[in-house]
């Protein structure tokens, strides 16, 4: 059986969307391959709508432990290096490259801070 969040998922849409279309709170995978196979018309109008800019669903794992959730991205995320769990030491995140500066976001995800490293204005001298 597989949840609703993990259709949403698979088939690239919000879960606002998959509770508005009736996706049951658990079905099988044959019913979500059928559902990707021979898509309703809000599916498939959902799909030509895309315009590329921004996915539904990001896959997080955090650079150190590996823990790995899906999450919608917020608009104010920028491209990140890394996320890391919030409860690592900041000595435990993957050193910062020569030349980068690095910027940490936090509230990514349920529980990542975001690592950004972008070429420092001075190049790093």
């Amino acid at each position: 059986m597989i949840s609703r969040r993990d259709a949403a998922i698979a088939l690239d849409i919000p879960m606002e969307m998959a509770q508005r279309h009736g996706l049951p709170k658990f079905m099988t995978e044959d019913d979500l391959r059928s559902l990707m196979d021979n898509p309703p018309a809000w599916l498939a109008q959902s799909r030509a709508n895309r315009t590329g800019k921004r996915p539904v669903w990001v896959h997080l794992e955090c650079a150190v432990c590996g823990y790995e959730e899906a999450a919608r991205p917020k608009k104010w995320w920028p491209d990140f290096t890394y996320v890391v769990c919030h409860h690592h030491a900041k000595g435990e995140a993957p050193p910062v490259r020569p030349g980068l500066i690095r910027s940490w976001f936090d509230g990514v995800g349920t529980r990542f801070v975001g690592l950004a490293d972008v070429p420092a204005p001075d190049g790093g001298r």
